[in-house]
């Protein structure tokens, strides 16, 4: 374990980007096999794997980086901790990071999968996805940057980003029929 966190220290960028592209992909799988409702065909497996893909290269390509980048920025315009600090972070967070990151999201899936009108799912679910999360993320990111050391951020971030995606993932699906 040792070795493995001393690795993650040296190299924090490709980590968190490998991290985020497995913690994306877990996420689709886990809303395809617990919450998805379509069962499986006799023989044949009840996973969509070009979705998993899609949903695991928009969190390469988007979120491992934006998020990297992001809470570096954040750290350097208010750094330390502190109540007034940590709220800072939460409320810019909330304001500037959640639009960013939802919209990719709903967008950059609906371009993967070649939507006629690439920003119709984020016009139906933006507002739902984003009220859910300033819940959610407000307080997963006032413990992030109360308690977790900046160098682990982004692994943190991703981490509890699981649940927030299985939720995102969810709720893509609904009312939906996607191209393989």
């Amino acid at each position: 374990m040792n070795r493995a966190w001393a690795a993650f220290k040296a190299h924090p960028y490709i980590s968190n980007v490998l991290g985020y592209t497995a913690l994306f992909a877990s996420a689709d799988l886990i809303q395809q096999r617990v919450l998805g409702k379509k069962p499986a065909a006799e023989g044949s497996s009840s996973i969509n794997w070009h979705q998993t893909a899609r949903v695991a290269t928009v969190g390469f390509c988007f979120h491992a980086n934006f998020n990297y980048h992001w809470l570096r920025w954040l750290e350097r315009m208010l750094p330390g901790g502190g109540v007034k600090v940590v709220a800072g972070k939460v409320v810019l967070d909330q304001l500037v990071g959640a639009p960013l990151t939802i919209s990719a999201f709903y967008i950059g899936l609906s371009l993967l999968e070649r939507r006629d009108d690439p920003l119709a799912d984020w016009r139906q679910k933006f507002w739902t996805s984003y009220m859910a999360g300033v819940v959610y993320w407000s307080t997963m990111q006032a413990v992030n940057f109360t308690f977790v050391p900046p160098v682990a951020r982004t692994a943190f971030l991703g981490v509890i980003a699981l649940t927030f995606t299985i939720f995102l993932c969810h709720l893509k699906q609904q009312h939906n029929h996607q191209p393989d």
